[in-house]
């Protein structure tokens, strides 16, 4: 990822000024609103620690992010099931920690994950690919709200977003469809919160054989017997877990090239990120 991004490292415990090595934190009380406490000493860093964590993220305004990855398990940068002592000290894994929630509140569209889930292959691809679909946004709205270039990117986008979950699709449509009918400003705003909404469900293996046949269909009149009965044959070895996505996805970009279709050309889908991380190997 480090040759298509530029990492901005936050570590709010140092930041904070707590320093290294320091002593253990923990998350105690409500799990709603837990306090942050030194475990030997039951010292109370709450305040100190959201004080800062608001500071922190104003300043992270700045950086444009497109996505966020937090630390896991951590009573500062766990994004969920952080484990919060009750007052007898029992833990529960249901807390979040203080700067992930703060964060979190702050930028309730950027994209964010744990580390730890990122060995998750299925949410991998997921994360990195809501990364890159957020920066081609913002790329394409960039010092605009023109209606025009919402449609472009919703046509450009609209078999990316059916993988992820056809309801958004359908209100995302729907929504720049009547775009005229409301002012600029709402109509981004809402089709924003649309896009990530869409964009933060997984695609599953029956979602995305619904996208691979949607795109087979634009080639009826181009495939022989031969070619058809190969796609069918290898989107069913997809669907059967023999295969990977990359594989049926390769094999219609081919035909897309082959049989010169400009629409699906244009489709984010076939290519939403670098083909080097090779992410639909291993899905």
């Amino acid at each position: 990822m480090g040759k298509y991004v530029e990492y901005v490292p936050v570590c709010p415990e140092v930041e904070c000024g707590f320093g290294i090595p320091r002593d253990t934190f923990r998350l105690v009380g409500d799990p709603k609103q837990p306090r942050l406490v030194i475990h030997k000493t039951g010292a109370d860093h709450t305040e100190r620690m959201e004080t800062w964590a608001r500071k922190r993220v104003g300043e992270l305004e700045k950086e444009d992010l497109y996505g966020f990855i937090f630390k896991s398990d951590s009573p500062s940068s766990g994004m969920e099931r952080v484990k919060v002592y009750s007052d007898k000290g029992i833990p529960s894994k249901v807390g979040v920690g203080i700067f992930a929630r703060i964060f979190m509140e702050h930028f309730p569209l950027t994209p964010v994950e744990e580390e730890g889930r990122l060995h998750d292959p299925v949410l991998r691809e997921n994360f990195i690919e809501r990364i890159f679909t957020c920066m081609r946004y913002c790329d394409i709205m960039e010092g605009t709200r023109q209606v025009g270039r919402l449609v472009d990117f919703q046509t450009k986008n609209k078999l990316l977003l059916m993988a992820h979950s056809p309801k958004h699709l359908k209100e995302m449509g729907s929504l720049v469809a009547h775009a005229k009918e409301m002012p600029a400003r709402e109509l981004v705003e809402r089709y924003e919160g649309l896009l990530m909404e869409a964009m933060a469900l997984k695609p599953t293996v029956a979602k995305h054989e619904n996208v691979l046949l949607h795109i087979m269909g634009y080639f009826k009149k181009d495939l022989g017997a031969d070619e058809k009965q190969e796609l069918l044959e290898v989107i069913s070895r997809y669907k059967r877990g023999l295969i990977p996505l990359i594989v049926p996805v390769t094999l219609l970009a081919h035909y897309v090239r082959k049989y010169n279709q400009p629409y699906l050309k244009e489709q984010t889908y076939l290519n939403p990120h670098p083909a080097e991380l090779m992410l639909r190997n291993h899905v």
